[in-house]
């Protein structure tokens, strides 16, 4: 290791440039194969993979409706309780993060999603065993919650200021892969089924086991070098009582991420339309399963083009880049969801039944193309609410904070909307609720870039 040398102006200025980190001293990076083990890109693409192999497979199987499923009932519930404790325990996940590390807090989170598989199985051999996948659901809801604060914290930490954008988009890539090669194998193994089979199940398991151990593998981010020659700040750990407080000081000392929380709390609700109430209720099981690739397939799309084009154009000021990509998303809204009003006018739970939509049918071309464009919303909004909140700081620990507001708000919307999917609420008024939170997530998101992105970040917002 080289010695270091200060970075005078950026010390001298309070601030850290767009093109750099933050505030602190340069190192030499690694030569040889451990310049490639310890490169930022192959961290966050083993980051990526661990989330191919276990949220990619749970998204897999939610994206056909049911948990691939003739009904939705088992599967509504379960997803309900599953995001009710994410919503409690992502609140402390940040805290858990910061005590545990990334990498024990990343396992413990990975294992939760093998539980959810095997329920799914458990029931496709047990039909009566419905309540397994309640409580596999609920437990995963926990498990999540550690997964995905690690994960946040490590995705926003690690990229300089001018590849946080790229970096968000690879992971976004890589993980979302996961769901498109689930979806892949789930339309290949039941082209001419109604139902998933045994097969599909043990594959989905396979993949999640693979998941579990591979952040073993992964370097300890306190002996990472970013590729502008700074560390990785090392994530203190302070007392349980004084991680806590940390959650509150957070908000008082950063409110402006209050604007955020409605856009967090939309930003998973409209996957309870979309998989169940479009998905699941119009489609028979071949036609959901190339639903659900297309979708997840759009994903990579999505993240990369917002994320690498949009948010990561280093010749256009941040606060220009982060208006371009309010519009970017907000425009998203609103025309696909004119769009898919015009279908949901046409069916309600009593009528759907029947019409039962194969890749066959005339009409079906133009209803795919639907799930291809929210794949795409999807993608540029989780991709941008993580851009927004590495624009307010690049301290790990706040970063973990914030990771776990956002993943704790997102879960509490969706406990309530796929519970209100359960007890079977008109089609047409999840349809319009989600609609409503989508558009004032990002309404009430507008004044925070205006009041609070700018284009380069302070001394003050890098700690708590």
């Amino acid at each position: 290791m080289a010695h270091p040398v200060l970075l005078a102006e950026k010390t001298a200025s309070g601030s850290s440039e767009d093109s750099g980190s933050q505030q602190g001293e340069i190192f030499e990076r690694p030569k040889g194969w451990r310049g490639i083990y310890y490169h930022p890109t192959t961290q966050i693409c083993m980051l990526g993979f661990v989330c191919f192999m276990c949220p990619g497979m749970f998204n897999a199987l939610t994206g056909l409706g049911g948990g691939g499923k003739a009904s939705t009932t088992a599967n509504d519930n379960a997803t309900a309780a599953l995001y009710s404790t994410f919503a409690f325990f992502g609140f402390f996940s940040g805290t858990a993060n910061n005590i545990l590390g990334e990498r024990l807090t990343l396992t413990l989170g990975t294992w939760g999603y093998s539980l959810y598989i095997s329920s799914y199985l458990a029931t496709n051999i047990h039909p009566g065993a419905g309540d397994f996948v309640v409580v596999a659901g609920a437990i995963l809801g926990i498990c999540a919650s550690l997964l995905w604060t690690a994960q946040g914290a490590l995705m926003m930490a690690y990229p300089t200021e001018a590849q946080k954008g790229l970096y968000i988009g690879i992971f976004w890539a890589i993980f979302n892969l996961g769901g498109v090669v689930g979806s892949a194998v789930a339309f290949g193994n039941n082209f001419h089924s109604t139902v998933l089979g045994n097969g599909t199940y043990i594959g989905f398991l396979i993949l999640t086991l693979i998941g579990v151990f591979i952040p073993f593998f992964m370097a300890n981010p306190a002996h990472m070098i970013r590729t502008d020659g700074t560390k990785v700040p090392r994530v203190q750990h302070p007392s349980w009582k004084h991680e806590f407080v940390s959650l509150w000081y957070a908000l008082r000392t950063d409110p402006w991420i209050l604007l955020l929380f409605p856009m967090f709390f939309a930003s998973n609700y409209f996957y309870t339309w979309q998989f169940s109430d479009y998905n699941a209720a119009i489609f028979d099981i071949r036609a959901r399963g190339l639903n659900n690739f297309v979708y997840w397939t759009s994903q990579i799309f999505g993240s990369m083009f917002i994320g690498y084009f949009v948010l990561d154009q280093a010749k256009y000021r941040r606060r220009t880049r982060a208006f371009a990509g309010w519009v970017t998303v907000t425009g998203m809204v609103f025309v696909i969801h004119i769009w898919a009003y015009f279908y949901q006018r046409t069916y309600t739970r009593a009528t759907a039944p029947a019409i039962m939509m194969d890749i066959n049918d005339k009409a079906y071309p133009a209803h795919v193309w639907l799930m291809i464009f929210y794949g795409f919303l999807d993608s540029m909004w989780q991709t941008y609410a993580y851009w927004l909140m590495g624009a307010m700081s690049n301290d790990p620990a706040k970063l973990a904070v914030f990771t776990g507001f956002y993943k704790s708000l997102q879960s509490a919307g969706a406990a309530g909307v796929w519970r209100a999917d359960a007890v079977l609420i008109p089609y047409m008024n999840i349809f319009l609720s989600t609609w409503c939170l989508s558009a004032a997530g990002m309404l009430f998101a507008l004044p925070m870039v205006y009041l609070r992105v700018k284009d380069r970040t302070e001394l003050q917002d890098e700690t708590m």
